[in-house]
């Protein structure tokens, strides 16, 4: 079964990367935008039909939450206009896509965890590009799982937890937001997941069952929560977390006070074990450590 990996550079991507070995029966062409500019319509037909790939990973999209709200034009290039693209290009040759997405969508003014059939509201021109991504793919009536996440870090790339490592090492004291709350999430969970979702489609293919799913570990926390948690686990940090507020700390974007999602559709389709958001920390930063 072959597989395109569209991002492959990026956390996620070098996550699925990292795995790709574990799954000897789907084989994968992996791509960036120096091998496969999404972007570029003609590029993707062409590629596709070259390729011919039985699934597509859609790793690729604009992340940078504050700089979207002046590069509004490429955030849209890219969490929009190339996913359509995607989505057309797997509809000519009968690909099934999955897609990620993200808990910037909810407006965050509920207290208890995001379902998938719960109004979306995002905030953000990062959270409404990646909405009009979704919507893409619905009108485009293909076999796709959309996945939305959250606060997504990895031993790849950049991401909160290496930002706060290297901010641990060189401050005696920094301020983290505590009223946000969502859900760490250890790419390396999340890459499994689809991986063991596209090996079940590769033996049985009654198991790719179409929709928008909710992905996260397991658990909940605030930004400062998240923090302590880095700090306590790597040892050598004494940098002291000084919990803030939202106002105190004021961003170009606005992002949801609470993100959590409820991970029973995803649980119950297909039949996976979450871990908790603590225990693929410390997995993480053993990773880093060992590889710093």
């Amino acid at each position: 079964m072959k597989i395109i990996v569209t991002g492959s550079k990026g956390q996620l991507g070098q996550s699925i990367q990292e795995l790709a070995t574990a799954y000897p029966e789907l084989s994968f062409v992996f791509t960036d935008v120096e091998e496969l500019d999404i972007c570029d319509a003609a590029k993707v037909a062409a590629f596709f039909a070259h390729e011919k790939p039985a699934a597509v990973v859609n790793c690729a999209a604009y992340t940078a939450v504050d700089k979207a709200e002046k590069e509004t034009a490429l955030a849209e290039s890219i969490n929009h206009h190339a996913v359509a693209n995607l989505a057309k290009a797997c509809k000519s040759c009968g690909a099934k896509l999955v897609h990620i997405s993200t808990d910037y969508l909810f407006d965050g003014t509920k207290s208890s965890p995001y379902h998938e059939k719960d109004i979306v509201r995002p905030q953000s021109v990062y959270g409404i590009t990646k909405l009009e991504g979704e919507t893409a793919i619905l009108r485009a009536d293909i076999k796709a799982i959309v996945i939305r996440t959250s606060w997504l870090y990895s031993a790849y790339g950049n991401n909160f937890v290496k930002t706060m490592l290297r901010l641990g090492r060189e401050k005696e004291q920094i301020g983290v937001v505590c009223d946000q709350v969502g859900t760490p999430t250890f790419a390396g969970d999340l890459a499994k997941l689809i991986l063991d979702i596209l090996s079940k489609t590769a033996k049985e293919s009654k198991q790719f069952v179409n929709g928008i799913y909710h992905y996260s570990n397991e658990g909940a926390a605030s930004w400062y929560d998240f923090t302590k948690a880095i700090f306590e686990y790597q040892t050598g940090i004494s940098c002291r977390v000084n919990p803030i507020d939202t106002l105190s700390y004021p961003t170009p974007a606005a992002r949801p006070a609470y993100s959590v999602l409820n991970k029973s559709k995803i649980k119950t389709t297909f039949a996976v074990e979450i871990p908790y958001w603590r225990d693929s920390l410390k997995v993480c930063l053993e990773k880093l450590n060992q590889h710093p």
